[in-house]
């Protein structure tokens, strides 16, 4: 029998890195992992946990002004970006604590380095060669920025959260989650945004009452969109701003330029090649449904693969990696009916088909409802929450349901477990509502969308 260093090497320690490491490792297998920046990967460290931080500390201010509405005195309380930022470190920091006692409390080694595969069972890292009889890369993905004249003068997301100082005036390009998730962020905290965009419409792929109503609240709120132009050149000026050059329309001037225009399988200097792991058209790792490369020991899960990036599907696939080579019990993640938010403000948050996506599977009932949230009917803020049931007419059961507005992450995580067991519309009209709540909304929707 060959003898192996390691009956698992996992290289990324991120989410579903972790997670697979420290399952694998409960059920007696000799584990390592492989981390080059910090562990707890994009998820915990450079993506929804620091932006969600932020996302809490914009929200402020607008919970100062609301505040009027209800008696309380007029507050322009001072905000100071580098005690959030200091405050959001701190917190990193605490996790990703966590996450070493938690690798180390599992018996799982963890080695800081860049791992890169030499052999179908070999990775180096730090110039040493470790063999393993099973291999798992959970790498991740990586901003991505076009080749432009002067995008050298750009930033990312990664960089956007850590930033010296508050820009004044600030340029992102791009309209999906990142975009939004960021514009409502520096909108919020006081900058002048300004999110460029090639459609008509943010979100691309969301359903469109959900695009159409962010698009108007963004608005509302002072983010100016431009639609339709592609930015052709960045500039640096003397004054330390930056000019940006469209296709169509004239030049913009702004202090900072972010870029959220997608992201890329982390897949460069991991040595693919050298193993013979194949990849996709867009460069992700291919995998079959048990996330199984064409190399027989060699896994991949998470956003490597490309299929749904969400940290909590890369949570299931390690789970399934797991159940599948370790336990016995070969099982797939389960990628149907996944729920998801978008933290803008409003947030939106969705399960299920969108409108688009289901009635091209066969004839459905829409049901729609727009309204002011009880809150703001003192507050006198402007903003509307917009929810929507999809039905198949032939069954009645529920196929999307979305929602844009307060608490709709919160309020969608629930309804997500209805969908997910296939209930049906006349359940959901069965079921009392919580009142006054907005999420009863859900269960009291009689009136068909014409």
């Amino acid at each position: 029998m060959t003898s192996y260093d390691y009956d698992l090497i996992t290289i990324g320690a991120g989410s579903g890195g972790v997670r697979a490491s420290r399952m694998a490792a409960g059920t007696g297998a000799r584990v390592a992992v492989i981390e080059s920046l910090r562990t707890g990967g994009t998820c915990v460290m450079r993506g929804c946990v620091p932006k969600k931080l932020l996302v809490y500390g914009s929200h402020f201010a607008h919970d100062f002004e609301d505040s009027l509405g209800f008696g309380w005195q007029q507050a322009k309380p001072d905000f100071h970006w580098t005690k959030l930022i200091d405050a959001k470190n701190k917190e990193l920091d605490r996790l990703e604590g966590i996450y070493h006692t938690l690798l180390k409390n599992a018996g799982v080694e963890e080695l800081m380095g860049k791992g890169k595969l030499v052999g179908r069972h070999e990775v180096e890292v730090n110039g040493r060669i470790l063999s393993a009889e099973t291999i798992l890369i959970a790498t991740g993905g990586w901003p991505t920025l076009p080749e432009i004249p002067g995008i050298e003068h750009a930033v990312t997301s990664n960089e956007a959260l850590d930033l010296p100082t508050l820009p004044k005036r600030i340029a992102i390009v791009g309209g999906g989650y990142i975009a939004v998730e960021f514009a409502g962020i520096f909108n919020a905290l006081g900058s002048e945004v300004h999110e460029i965009i090639r459609a008509e419409k943010v979100l691309r792929g969301f359903d469109d009452a959900m695009r159409t109503g962010l698009q108007e609240e963004l608005i509302k709120k002072g983010i100016q969109i431009h639609n339709g132009v592609n930015v052709t050149r960045i500039e640096a000026t003397e004054a330390g701003a930056f000019t940006l050059g469209f296709d169509v329309g004239a030049p913009l001037q702004v202090d900072l330029v972010m870029y959220a225009t997608g992201r890329a399988p982390n897949t460069q200097g991991i040595g693919l090649e050298t193993a013979g792991v194949a990849t996709n058209g867009k460069g992700a790792i291919a995998v079959d449904g048990f996330s199984k490369t064409n190399i027989d020991n060699i896994y991949a899960i998470g956003d490597v693969t490309d299929r749904i990036n969400l940290t909590p599907v890369a949570l299931a696939e390690g789970m399934a990696f797991v159940d599948t080579v370790y336990r016995n019990t070969p099982t797939a993640a389960d990628r149907e009916n996944v729920a998801s938010a978008v933290f803008s403000q409003p947030p939106i948050a969705t399960v299920g088909l969108t409108e688009h996506e289901a009635v091209a599977q066969g004839p459905i009932d829409v049901y729609e409802s727009s309204f002011t949230n009880m809150k703001h009917s003192l507050s006198g803020r402007d903003e509307k929450s917009i929810m929507k049931l999809i039905v198949d007419q032939k069954t009645d059961r529920v196929l999307g349901c979305h929602m844009l507005g307060s608490d709709s992450p919160e309020i969608i995580q629930g309804i997500a477990i209805a969908v997910k067991c296939g209930a049906t519309k006349a359940q959901f009209d069965a079921t009392i509502g919580i009142h006054p709540t907005a999420a009863e909304e859900f269960v009291t929707m009689r009136q068909k969308r014409v």
